[in-house]
């Protein structure tokens, strides 16, 4: 939902500290927008926001390319608070869109970058309902979806290929893990052009104000995030390279 920012991840450590069982937040103008109010007596969430100055070129500079006088750069932080929708009244939200969007040639390289990693793909209407299962070192998908849909299932599966085996499965909940995944597959979705839903509302709600679980969870979806992202810039050569563990090499 385009109203709902994604906040950094130390804001959403701010956000599950201060409301631990906040779903969606944004600020008071946002939700005006959405046809709520905040409700009387209700304290904002405190949060950190950029503060954008202006660099003024030398005129020498500026002379020679008119559209670019001057540069935005950030001069630093100030307090803003934000609200979670329970502290809203009003108008009902929209659900989440379904993601959409052109995914290009990044579906193509996803594949190849699965190969490398040793992992079987296959496609199999037998898994419906389940847009994709994944088990084993092969990743089973739902035939039928759309280019960007079946990207993101993509992105999700290769998440728990990824991280949730061995240690980091018996020590991890299944909702952690679903979790997970499904918020590598909104950032490496966002990352390619995709419009997808928002995260941050799982990310807050799962761990219930929990910090140094949420940061641990947030810094291996950044890692693993990072890893497909780098992998998507350029086409490997399958028949060249033995499978590797992607997390090996993005530790």
């Amino acid at each position: 939902m385009s109203r709902f920012h994604n906040y950094s991840f130390g804001n959403i450590l701010e956000i599950a500290r201060q409301k631990p069982d906040a779903t969606r937040v944004a600020g008071m103008y946002a939700w005006n927008q959405l046809g709520r109010r905040v409700k009387k007596g209700e304290h904002g969430i405190r949060i950190l926001a950029p503060i954008i100055g202006v660099k003024r070129k030398p005129q020498e500079e500026a002379e020679k390319d008119l559209t670019k006088q001057n540069v935005a750069v950030l001069v630093g932080f100030r307090n803003a608070y934000v609200f979670d929708v329970s502290q809203t009244d009003g108008a009902e939200l929209p659900e989440h869109a379904s993601v959409k969007g052109e995914v290009g040639e990044n579906r193509d390289r996803l594949i190849d970058f699965i190969a490398t990693q040793g992992i079987e793909l296959e496609f199999n209407e037998r898994i419906a309902p389940a847009m994709g299962v994944s088990y084993g070192g092969k990743i089973v998908l739902l035939p039928g979806q759309s280019k960007a849909e079946e990207f993101s299932t993509l992105v999700h599966e290769l998440a728990h290929e990824m991280l949730h085996k061995a240690d980091r499965r018996t020590t991890t909940t299944k909702t952690v893990r679903e979790t997970e995944a499904e918020a590598i597959a909104f950032v490496v979705g966002k990352a390619v052009g995709l419009q997808t839903g928002t995260a941050s509302a799982d990310y807050i709600q799962l761990y219930h104000g929990n910090a140094s679980l949420l940061a641990e969870s947030l810094e291996v979806i950044q890692k693993a995030s990072a890893v497909i992202l780098a992998a998507l810039e350029t086409k490997p050569e399958i028949e060249e390279q033995e499978p590797q563990d992607a997390m090996a090499v993005a530790s």
